[in-house]
């Protein structure tokens, strides 16, 4: 077993809890994550799409998911998150002529039909999943041929200050581990996914000190869901010496936060092509394919 709900490095269930008791003070905190979320958006003006569904995986507070139903306005757009609170706080974006829908849901188990969604859209939302290939393989499962995948996520030098400051007091990890650019596109291209186009951002906020910085990663549910974290409480004099630690990385009266935001996009292939499993690889056709065929049958 590699984890709590079979979450690899991460523990899921903590993640669910973390997100859901961050429902009501996300968006006031959530600054960075609404820059990433229009950037990642601004990639689709150049798409010629008309997308029937479309699926906001790990949709949070749907803020987001408000956008892209504006932007397709005759799609059937779908807001899915983990955490069940979050899809509440989601209500007051769904709007009241035409709201969209709002479904709790896993990643890594998709409730939704084989070929069934256009586009798949996911904000900074997959890097709290342990097991990326299982989220591929279920991302490629429920779009149809040639429908897009499009998303964000948080690479390895991600709060890189705050770790280092964290492995100078004790050998617990306390920030979250995150996969690099290289292989995430590796796996789109193991997946099956084709046309893989990457792009990498550096954003570097500012702080007047450490504990205003972990006040708000607690505000906006980014708590340390490693499964190797110690379970109890940081002591006191740990805390204190993490802090101390963090200021050597100050500069012009402010301690920085570094954060690595990798875009990806890549379309789903064609019919028939074999897609990856556990258990092997599956391949699917549509029944026209399979009509006037012949099967020559041996005495």
């Amino acid at each position: 077993m590699s984890g709590p709900d079979d979450g690899g490095p991460f523990d899921r269930a903590h993640v669910r809890r973390a997100f859901g008791r961050a429902a009501a003070t996300y968006e006031a905190h959530a600054v960075l994550q609404a820059e990433v979320e229009s950037r990642l958006q601004e990639r689709l003006d150049g798409q010629p799409l008309q997308p029937a569904v479309v699926l906001d995986v790990g949709s949070g507070t749907g803020r987001g998911t408000a956008q892209l139903r504006r932007r397709y306005s005759k799609a059937q757009v779908i807001a899915l998150d983990l955490a069940l609170p979050m899809l509440k706080a989601a209500r007051r974006h769904a709007g009241w002529l035409r709201p969209f829908a709002r479904v709790a849901g896993d990643a890594q188990a998709l409730p939704l039909a084989d070929a069934s969604v256009d586009l798949i859209h996911s904000s900074l939302c997959l890097q709290w999943s342990g097991d990326l290939a299982a989220v591929y393989d279920e991302f490629r499962r429920v779009l149809r041929p040639g429908g897009l995948l499009l998303f964000s996520t948080f690479g390895p030098e991600t709060l890189f200050e705050l770790r280092e400051a964290f492995s100078r007091v004790d050998d617990h990890p306390h920030v979250s581990r995150f996969l690099d650019l290289q292989t995430i596109g590796d796996g789109l291209l193991a997946a099956g996914f084709r046309d893989p186009v990457l792009e990498r951002d550096l954003f570097t906020l500012t702080y007047a000190d450490a504990l205003t910085l972990m006040r708000e990663l607690r505000a906006i549910g980014a708590t340390n869901a490693d499964i190797g974290r110690s379970r109890a409480l940081t002591g006191k004099a740990r805390l204190q010496a993490a802090i101390a630690a963090y200021e050597t990385f100050r500069r012009d009266g402010r301690l920085p936060a570094t954060y690595e935001v990798i875009y990806a996009q890549a379309f789903a292939p064609d019919a028939g092509q074999p897609r990856r499993t556990r258990g092997g690889d599956l391949a699917s056709f549509p029944i026209e394919r399979l009509r006037g065929s012949r099967r020559t049958r041996t005495p």
